[in-house]
């Protein structure tokens, strides 16, 4: 948004698509802005699943009829569109399992595919200061582990001090021959920080599996597993403009055994499936390189103001703040506390004036935050002026 032509192109492009989601143009009087915990959804995708449940609507890999061959299709059709999404130029060498989403996905990697690859005096890396969702699964690998006499360690990820971005050079010194698997997130979700994953590679060498929580990425800005040297990538559909309980796992099948969620898989989410196929159509249409310009601006926006007002504390990596920062990409996501307010009350108080925002600790591990806080998440469907308005509200607060 540099220049004037610029921005009322970009601001034209931003209208059209919010005026698609149905949700937010049937409240004018609200701002949603908790995107970090669902996204809200498009008319096609809405269309979508309407035009599935009423025109095909069957089992997938069980009948020989019309609607069930119409499922199946369905299903093996998206996992393509998922790698397609994911960037992936070796599809023939990867797989895509549906799941209920990332947090699933996650305990499906840790439960039917790490037992097989680790072995007695292996090492995990887990974040300790990131969601739960990428620390408890492999926690319970280890206690499963140990019940078979095999065992291993979890070790911390190290994190740079004050900024909430992993500390590559401390991963670097402590990783070695042991360090058999890497669990990393690509965008925090308190700190709203790219983690830079692509030094934990050069951290920890080639032969180490990375697993990517990519929950906070995908279907926010571009994602391509080409460039990301990475093993698995795990997302939500939920949280990618797709319905609840659909999710993938995005597995390369490079390192290690091949990747095949254990037991009898049963009917899947078909309907979520039919969701998720449509929100990527509907993401790639839109531009995901746009979506991540115009959520990253109006993260900018956010914090430059909120720079100005003594009684806010900003969370995460303060050189990131900046718009022309070059230490570590801000997205759309921006962490408060008043130094006066308590986070659940100041939540309360957004909400009386139109806001939708989070207030707790945000589901992190242990290492993370001790202290609730409001968390503020962008997407394409927010506005210049739903900021310019919770900012003239913030600093209305003593």
């Amino acid at each position: 948004m540099s220049t004037p032509s610029g921005r009322e192109e970009q601001e034209r492009w931003q209208r059209a698509l919010r005026a698609q989601f149905p949700i937010v143009t049937g409240h004018p009087e609200l701002a949603y802005l908790d995107s970090a915990a669902t996204a809200q959804k498009p008319q096609a995708v809405l269309d979508a699943v309407q035009t599935y449940l009423t025109t095909s609507n069957a089992n997938s890999a069980r009948g020989t009829y019309t609607w069930a061959n119409r499922t199946t299709e369905l299903v093996e059709r998206t996992r393509g569109r998922v790698a397609r999404f994911l960037g992936d130029d070796r599809p023939e060498r990867s797989a895509v399992h549906f799941t209920g989403g990332t947090t699933e996905g996650l305990r499906t990697i840790a439960r039917d595919w790490l037992p097989g690859f680790l072995r007695d005096g292996d090492e995990i890396v887990a974040p300790d200061a990131d969601h739960q969702a990428n620390i408890v699964p492999w926690l319970e690998a280890q206690q499963s582990l140990a019940r078979q006499g095999v065992h291993v360690r979890v070790v911390p990820m190290p994190y740079q001090s004050g900024s909430g971005d992993y500390d590559h050079r401390a991963l670097a010194e402590r990783a070695g021959p042991r360090t058999r698997f890497v669990a990393t997130t690509h965008v925090h979700h308190v700190y709203g920080g790219d983690m830079n994953v692509h030094r934990i590679r050069e951290a920890v060498g080639p032969d180490a599996v990375i697993c990517l929580d990519a929950a906070q990425s995908v279907g926010h800005l571009p994602v391509s597993v080409a460039e990301l040297d990475v093993d698995f990538v795990v997302f939500s559909g939920h949280k990618a403009l797709a319905l609840p309980g659909s999710g993938a796992v995005w597995a390369r099948q490079a390192r290690g055994p091949e990747f095949v969620p254990g037991g009898w898989s049963g009917t899947p989410n078909t309907v979520g499936i039919a969701s998720l196929e449509a929100a990527l159509d509907w993401l790639e249409a839109a531009g995901v390189d746009r979506i991540e310009r115009w959520t990253a601006d109006l993260a900018v926006r956010l914090t430059e103001g909120l720079r100005r007002l003594d009684a806010y504390e900003i969370l995460g990596c303060p050189l990131s703040l900046a718009a022309d920062s070059t230490v570590q990409r801000r997205q759309g996501i921006v962490t408060l506390r008043h130094r006066a307010i308590d986070s659940g009350d100041l939540g309360f108080i957004l909400f009386s004036h139109g806001f939708m925002v989070r207030s707790d600790h945000h589901c992190q591990g242990d290492a993370g935050e001790k202290t609730g806080s409001v968390r503020v998440s962008l997407h394409v469907y927010n506005t210049v002026e739903e900021v310019d308005r919770l900012l003239s509200v913030l600093t209305s607060l003593p």
